[in-house]
Order: structure tokens, then sequence, then C-alpha cells
């Protein structure tokens, strides 16, 4: 999904300040404010529009195009092995 920038009016010496302790907690406010939206996201939106905006992000799987007929490729797709038992390779037995 495409992300989107969101611009929010804080005061600096607070800010100074948050920053200051998240960075001992080995957090930032960029992560500490994602997470936070991403809660907000799964408790206000529900659950139907989540899933339907999921299945919209992900790629949809796309099928190979077959290979023209004729084709070396096109032949070997339509290969099979033959059915019943797999063929031995003979062994030499060592003179005593």
């Amino acid at each position: 999904m495409k992300k989107a920038n969101i611009t929010v009016a804080f005061d600096e010496e607070k800010l100074g300040a948050l920053e200051f302790s998240l960075r001992k907690e080995g957090s930032s406010v960029q992560a500490r404010l994602e997470q936070t939206l991403g809660q907000l996201y799964e408790r206000t939106v529900p659950a139907p529009v989540r899933e339907y905006l999921d299945s919209r992000a992900a790629p949809a799987p796309r099928p190979r195009p077959a290979p023209p007929p004729g084709t070396p490729a096109a032949a070997l797709s339509s290969w099979r092995p033959p059915s019943g038992p797999t063929p031995t390779t003979p062994t030499r037995s060592k003179p005593p």
C-alpha cells in the first residue's frame, strides 16, 4: 500500500524530552507513533474493511503464459514419465 505522511504540531521542548527518553529505551517518536497508529487502526476500522484493504494490497498470483504450440518448451510441458516400474541401472560385480 502507498504510504501517506501525517504532520502533527507538538511543543518543541516536549518533543525533545520525548525523543531523549525514547532513545534511552531504544525506540523513537516515529516508531512509537507508527505503532500507536496501527493499534488505533485495528481498534477503529471494522475487520471486513481491513480484510478488503489487505486483499487489495496483496498482488494476485499471475499464471504463467503457456508457450505457443510446437515450441520445445510446449512439448516438454506436456511430457509425463511412463507409468509402471522404474527401470534400474545394472551394477557390475567385482571379480573375487
